[in-house]
C-alpha cells in the first residue's frame, strides 16, 4: 500500500481508526518482549495480521521514535520510547505506584498498611490505606512522622545508610533518642544489632517500639533504583488481631505481592 493510499486510511471512518491505532500498540507491546530485537516474519507471525499490515505499524513507531532497527535489521524498541518512560519513571510520585499494592495489603491482612520515606531521623509517611473492615483503625495520617529508630520502615531504611556501630554512633550524636515505648531501641548497640538483622533479612520489625499493642513488619521498595531503596511498605497491625510471627511468616507473600517495585 502507498503512502497515498494510507492518508486515505487515516480518513476512514472512527472504527477503522480505532483498529488501526490499537494494531500499532499491539506491535509495540509485542516488541517490549524482545529486548534483543525481533524479526519482521516473527513479529508478523506472532501479532496474526498480515505482513504489509505489521510493517505499516513498524513504519510508524519508527517515524516517531518509538522504534528502530538495529545492524541485523530487527526491530527494536527506539530511543524516544526509552526517553520517554524512563523520563515518566524519574516524576511519577512513587507513592502512586505503591498506592495499589497497600490496598491490596489492607485487604489481605485486615490491618493498616503504609509507605514511608526516611527524612533525616525521622520517617514521612506518604500514603495509607486501612482495612476496608474493622472497627478499630491506626490514628497515623499522611504526612505524619515518627521516629526512625522506632519504626519498622525507619529500622530498615536506615539500615541501608549506617552500616557500622560508628556510623550508628554518629547518626545518634547528642541527641537523646524518644523513648515511645518501653520496648523502643535506643541505645547505639540496640539500635546497631537491629539494622544489621534487617539487613541480614531484608526486612525489619517493630515489635511495639512505637506504639503500645501496634507492631509492624516492613520490606524495601525500589521504584527509583535496583540498589537503594525510594522507600519502604509496611503493614502495621493490632498485636492481639495480628501477632508479628503472623507478619512475618508472610514476608515473601508481601514481597511478591510489591512484584517488581520490590
Amino acid at each position: 500500500m502507498n503512502d497515498t493510499q494510507m492518508i486515505g486510511e487515516a480518513k476512514a471512518p472512527d472504527e477503522s481508526k480505532l483498529v488501526g491505532s490499537d494494531r500499532v500498540l499491539a506491535v509495540l507491546k509485542e516488541l517490549a518482549k524482545y529486548p534483543d530485537g525481533v524479526g519482521l516474519e516473527e513479529m508478523t507471525r506472532v501479532i496474526g495480521s498480515p505482513k504489509p499490515t505489521v510493517h505499516r505499524a513498524l513504519g510508524a513507531l519508527r517515524r516517531a521514535g518509538l522504534a528502530d532497527q538495529d545492524p541485523r535489521g530487527r526491530y527494536v524498541l527506539g530511543d524516544e520510547f526509552l526517553r520517554m518512560a524512563f523520563a515518566h519513571h524519574e516524576v511519577r510520585p512513587d507513592h502512586v505506584r505503591v498506592h495499589p499494592v497497600l490496598e491490596v495489603l489492607a485487604t489481605r491482612f485486615g490491618e493498616t498498611a503504609h509507605y514511608a520515606v526516611l527524612d533525616g531521623s525521622e520517617v514521612v509517611y506518604r500514603a495509607k490505606v486501612d482495612p476496608p473492615t474493622g472497627a478499630v483503625r491506626l490514628t497515623s495520617t499522611v504526612g505524619g512522622r515518627n521516629p526512625a529508630h522506632a519504626t519498622a520502615v525507619g529500622k530498615l531504611l536506615l539500615s541501608y545508610e549506617l552500616d557500622t556501630r560508628e556510623a550508628v554512633e554518629a547518626w545518634l550524636g547528642d541527641r537523646t533518642p524518644a523513648r515511645p515505648t518501653p520496648r523502643t531501641r535506643c541505645t547505639a548497640s540496640e539500635l546497631h544489632a537491629e539494622l544489621v538483622l534487617a539487613r541480614e533479612r531484608g526486612y525489619a520489625v517493630d515489635d511495639q517500639e512505637c506504639e503500645v499493642g501496634v507492631n509492624c513488619l516492613a520490606v524495601p521498595v525500589h521504584a527509583t533504583s535496583p540498589s537503594a531503596p525510594s522507600g519502604a511498605v509496611s503493614v502495621s497491625a493490632l498485636a492481639y488481631r495480628t501477632p508479628l510471627p503472623v507478619l512475618v511468616d508472610a514476608v515473601g507473600e508481601i514481597r511478591r505481592l510489591l512484584g517488581p517495585l520490590g
